[in-house]
């Protein structure tokens, strides 16, 4: 087995959450399969030396600083290395608009529409157009919920994001009750899933906004929707994380794809960890063996 060096990228210096939870799970996985890992900050100017393949899985923070991001992607496409996923996923994935690039393609998400400068305007024309008294607010570029605003009839545009480019959503009632449910795709082939519920009285499920998660099997239907999702995108993905919600009559939305840096919840699925390596290690020695 040919070694691989990979720079698994982490968060920037000064980002204050803990990342060793998903940074010793995949180093791990791939440390298994042969893949000798080294941590990189994604903000360092030289991550990519050295190595063989490059793996943004938890270079949390990206959106907060958004044109070094992109300069890093701007290096990693003429690099003489691997990037996984790719970068023209990477970039794409980048901002949220695509799940409106997703509806155009006739994949089944939650309705979504890109507004340059949100203002009361906005709103009203989102309310009429989706036939919603309830909106989701929330910016193109974020994470773990940042900038996301539910808004009732006659709740005013929230300071924080007023004038901002935003993506505005109907407000998705089933997620209380049937919670976001996130499958794992590596290679193309659907691993795990879990369900993540909100804490009573939320409708945001990340574990520090009070939400739980619990493993699930995912419906055949769910599985086949996150294939048709990820056919979609611009290329192949080595591995994803797909998010996505029940509707009123039942049918499966996608919310997200997380294709940069998710969270994949390894240790919750006995095998998921080999499934997850041998996609990382399948897809970077083909690209490798193009060069």
């Amino acid at each position: 087995m040919t070694r691989l060096r990979a720079a698994v990228l982490i968060p920037a210096a000064d980002y204050p959450e803990d990342h060793a939870w998903a940074f010793d799970a995949e180093a791990a996985a791939l440390e298994g399969a042969g893949i000798e890992v080294v941590a990189r900050r994604w903000t360092d100017p030289a991550a990519e030396d050295g190595v063989d393949l490059v793996l943004p899985l938890t270079a949390w923070g990206y959106h907060a600083r958004q044109s070094e991001w992109l300069s890093l992607l701007d290096r990693l496409e003429t690099a003489p290395v691997a990037t996984l996923n790719p970068v023209a996923l990477l970039r794409w994935n980048s901002d949220k608009a695509y799940l409106a690039e997703l509806s155009d393609a006739g994949v089944p998400t939650v309705p979504t529409i890109v507004v340059d400068a949100l203002d009361e305007a906005a709103l009203a024309a989102a309310r009429a157009r989706f036939q919603a008294t309830e909106l989701v607010v929330k910016p193109p570029v974020s994470a773990a919920a940042h900038g996301t605003y539910r808004l009732a009839m006659g709740d005013a545009v929230p300071a924080a994001v007023a004038g901002q480019r935003m993506l505005v959503q109907p407000f998705q009632r089933g997620i209380a009750l049937r919670g976001e449910l996130s499958l794992m795709v590596f290679g193309g082939a659907y691993s795990h899933a879990i369900v993540k519920y909100p804490k009573p009285g939320d409708f945001r499920v990340q574990p520090h906004l009070g939400g739980r998660d619990e493993p699930v099997e995912a419906p055949p239907e769910a599985i086949a929707l996150a294939r048709a999702a990820l056919a979609a995108t611009p290329a192949a993905a080595a591995y994803a994380r797909v998010d996505m919600i029940a509707d009123e009559d039942g049918d499966w939305r996608i919310m997200e794809l997380e294709l940069i840096e998710p969270a994949l919840w390894l240790p919750r699925a006995p095998g998921s960890a080999e499934r997850f390596a041998t996609a990382i290690r399948a897809q970077a020695e083909q690209i490798l063996a193009q060069r």
